[in-house]
C-alpha cells in the first residue's frame, strides 16, 4: 500500500465538528455558494435582442396609395354607418432598425386628415401613412 493512501488514518473516524458559537448554514445558502454566476451580465439579453426579427417597411406604390386613399373616402362618406374594418399597418421598432407588420379588426371612431391618423374605437391612434391594408 503507498504511504499516500493512508495519510488521514488518523482523522477518518473522528466525529465531525459542529461549532458552538457559529449557526449552520442551511443548505440553500450553501448550494448557493457554488451556483454559476454570470460573469457577461447582459450577455444572454443582447443576443435574444440581435436575434429577434424585424421587417423593413414596404414602400407602397402610387396605385395602391390611390387605393387607400379611395377606401378612407368610402369610410368617410359612410361615417353614420358603424361598421368593422380589419387594418394592417407598420409598427417602428424601438430599438433597432425595421419592425412588425399589424393586422387589427375593430372601428374606428375618427378620420383625422389634417394629423393623418384614424382613431380606433379602442383608443388606438394609426398612422395613415403606415397603412398598407384596409379591409371592410
Amino acid at each position: 500500500m503507498d504511504k499516500n493512501d493512508r495519510r488521514y488514518d488518523d482523522i477518518i473516524d473522528m466525529e465531525h465538528h459542529v461549532s458552538q458559537t457559529h449557526k449552520q448554514m442551511s443548505v440553500h445558502d450553501r448550494a448557493a455558494q457554488f451556483a454559476p454566476f454570470a460573469a457577461l451580465t447582459g450577455h444572454d439579453e443582447a443576443i435574444r435582442e440581435e436575434s429577434r426579427i424585424t421587417y423593413q417597411r414596404k414602400e407602397l406604390d402610387e396605385n395602391m396609395m390611390e387605393i387607400l386613399d379611395r377606401k378612407l373616402d368610402y369610410i368617410i362618406k359612410k361615417k353614420n354607418t358603424d361598421f368593422d374594418i380589419k387594418l394592417t399597418y407598420f409598427v417602428p421598432d424601438d430599438t433597432k432598425s425595421g419592425g412588425k407588420y399589424i393586422t387589427i379588426d375593430g372601428r374606428i371612431d375618427k378620420i383625422d386628415r389634417y394629423n393623418r391618423i384614424i382613431k380606433m374605437k379602442d383608443g388606438r391612434d394609426i398612422k395613415i401613412c403606415e397603412i398598407i391594408d384596409i379591409e371592410y
